[in-house]
Order: structure tokens, then C-alpha cells, then sequence
């Protein structure tokens, strides 16, 4: 269980695997964006100084014993959400690929939709030819089943409905899980918005194996198919 408690509307979830590196600077930034919102980071079972480092943050952690993968991770969080009584969540990665400081963006169109997407600039000017085409293709199948259009499909800049995650059934464990959250609130009626967001890229190493989890959605939409 977390470390310790606080009550808010809105938890800030931050799923971590190996950010030691940029874990203080994130923190406290969003201390400065979002000064009176809960802030909850699941360590992912990380190798590096991410255990060291938590304790001295002052905010909400919960430890996995070992790496299970970021939808695991994000998973957690929303259960803690749930049991706490918190109304939306908002995600973010670890490694500073999304501005603390866009956050305000979400809060501002809180309660206008179950799920709010930060939404980058998907062009080859700004992401990497493998995360464009990645990101294009999922992107028009999840649109698909979602009944409306999303651009950008793969961003983990997110604001979520509690209300909403409490009617979700996900199984999937890794960087599919965001695509299968899509693809069940859509099942469920889920209204959809986006924000614009910064597109960052700072070198930072990707956990995501391109193969693997590519084959993971393929089965994620297969399975929706039959």
C-alpha cells in the first residue's frame, strides 16, 4: 500500500520504471503546475535509485517487487484512485517527454469528457519514423472502435473519469493496456476530448519493444473482432 495519504479530487499518476534520473525534477514541477493535487508514483519494480530517491519527494508511492509493465503499473494507480475517492486521474510519463506544466490544460476541460488526450503533433518533423508510424496506424483502428476520431492513440497524457475506470475490465499487463482502455470505454459509451500538448523527445531510452508490443495489439484487436 502507499506510504501515506492526502485527499484531492484529482490524482496525479505517474507509472515509473528506471526514471531515478528524472524523478526530483518532475516532482517538482508539478508541485509548482498543480500545487493542491495528489500526486501518486508506482515504482515498477526499477533497478536504478528510484527507491532511494522516492522517500524524499513527499508525495504518495506505491512499489511494485518486480517490473510488470506500465499498464500494470497504471492499473494500480487507478485502484488507488478508486478506493481513495477520486474523481479523475491524470497520467504521465516518467521520463519528462510530457511538460508538468501542460497540466492545467486538462483541469481546465475537466468534466467535459470521461477521457481527455493530450494530444502531440504527429508529424515526421517531430517524432521518430517508427512512433509515427506506429502511432498513425493505431491510431486510425482505435478510432474505429471508439466510434470517433483520436489522433493520437499512444500518448499517455491523459485525463480519466473515475466514474469511468470503475466500469473497465482490462487484462492487458503492458504498453497495450492504454490502447485496450480506449478501446473499452469506447465499447462503453465514453466521451472523448484532446488537448493539444507539447511533443518532446529528449534521447530518453524507450522501454517499449516494438515487436512485442506490437504483436500485443494485434491480439488486443483481434480478439475484438471475433
Amino acid at each position: 500500500m502507499p506510504k501515506n495519504d492526502q485527499d484531492a479530487k484529482i490524482l496525479i499518476l505517474i507509472p515509473a520504471y528506471n526514471a531515478a534520473h528524472y524523478l526530483p525534477e518532475l516532482v517538482s514541477r508539478i508541485k509548482k503546475a498543480a500545487p493542491n493535487m495528489a500526486i501518486l508514483i508506482v515504482n515498477d519494480g526499477s533497478t536504478d535509485s528510484t527507491s532511494d530517491i522516492l522517500p524524499q519527494l513527499n508525495i504518495l508511492t506505491i512499489t511494485n517487487s518486480a517490473n510488470q509493465g506500465k499498464g500494470f503499473a497504471l492499473n494500480r494507480g487507478f485502484g488507488y484512485a478508486i478506493e481513495h475517492g477520486f474523481e479523475y486521474v491524470i497520467t504521465l510519463d516518467a521520463d519528462l517527454q510530457h511538460l508538468p506544466e501542460e497540466i492545467p490544460l486538462f483541469i481546465n476541460k475537466v468534466e467535459s469528457a470521461d477521457i481527455i488526450i493530450g494530444k502531440r503533433d504527429i508529424s515526421l518533423k517531430n517524432m521518430p519514423l517508427v512512433r509515427w508510424l506506429s502511432n498513425s496506424i493505431t491510431s486510425i483502428i482505435i478510432s474505429r472502435f471508439c466510434g470517433c476520431k483520436i489522433n493520437d492513440s499512444q500518448s499517455g497524457y491523459r485525463m480519466y473519469a473515475v466514474d469511468l475506470l470503475k466500469r473497465l475490465k482490462l487484462k492487458s499487463e503492458k504498453y497495450d493496456f492504454e490502447s485496450e482502455l480506449l478501446i473499452q470505454a469506447g465499447e462503453q459509451g465514453a466521451k472523448f476530448a484532446e488537448v493539444p500538448v507539447s511533443t518532446i523527445y529528449r534521447g530518453s531510452p524507450s522501454h517499449i519493444n516494438h515487436l512485442a508490443d506490437t504483436g500485443r495489439f494485434i491480439k488486443l484487436i483481434w480478439k475484438r473482432m471475433i
